[in-house]
């Protein structure tokens, strides 16, 4: 897995210049995200259709962290990653050694390791509390939440020094221009408001329903021929 040690979302240390989830598309640079306006959906939960015909998003709850013209860029925070921890991370990433983890605050041991989306999937992202920022290196996305991809974040955690909030996704979700768009009129999507239980929740893999729930949706009735909320 990968997290930029240079501090700042440029090249190979953040997601600037990130590339769609489908082949043929331009790519999605988030180094514009801090200038633009706020997107549609920037800080919205994307909820797969249960009639999703993608099995990568099947029954997917997505945080959208940016979505404009050139695209969008969101983190899955339903699916966990299978047989990985973040301790087990932090040791891989020589964030801390082996014999360290006994040490780690209890915090750390809390954060969850989740599969972000199918591209990139070596690479990690910090969804995490407006708590901790680093300059150059955090982007504030919307009502207090944030995203960091250097490892200056998982050392601040190892030490007891980071958010008081935090998930890290492998991989991320992305759309080339209009692609989202078309996905949400052909009802493979709906959306509602984002909250910190649906992100950082403990229940991940309840948190589909909860969303569902949040829109006042019964799971048994919905259908494909369901509109947009």
């Amino acid at each position: 897995m990968k997290l930029g040690r240079k501090t700042g979302l440029q090249g190979e240390a953040g997601p600037s210049g990130l590339e769609p989830a489908h082949e043929g598309g331009g790519k999605l640079s988030m180094s514009t995200r801090r200038g633009e306006k706020r997107g549609y959906l920037d800080g919205q939960m994307l909820i797969a259709m249960p009639t999703m015909g993608d099995e990568r998003f099947s029954r997917s709850l997505i945080y959208m962290c940016a979505h404009s013209s050139e695209g969008a860029m969101g983190i899955i925070v339903n699916h966990p990653a299978a047989h990985v921890s973040f301790p087990d991370l932090l040791v891989q990433l020589e964030v801390v050694g082996a014999s360290e983890l006994i040490q780690l605050p209890p915090h750390a041991g809390d954060v969850k390791v989740l599969k972000g989306g199918p591209v990139e999937t070596g690479r990690g992202f910090v969804l995490h509390s407006a708590d901790f920022f680093i300059e150059n290196s955090t982007l504030p996305i919307d009502n207090g939440i944030c995203l960091t991809a250097t490892l200056d974040i998982l050392k601040a955690i190892a030490h007891g020094e980071g958010p008081q909030s935090a998930v890290l996704a492998l991989g991320y979700a992305g759309w080339a221009p209009g692609q989202l768009e078309n996905e949400i009129t052909e009802n493979g999507w709906l959306n509602c408001d984002a909250d910190a239980e649906l992100i950082f929740g403990a229940d991940v893999e309840g948190k589909y329903a909860q969303a569902m729930r949040k829109l006042g949706v019964d799971l048994g009735k919905l259908s494909s021929e369901a509109g947009h909320a």
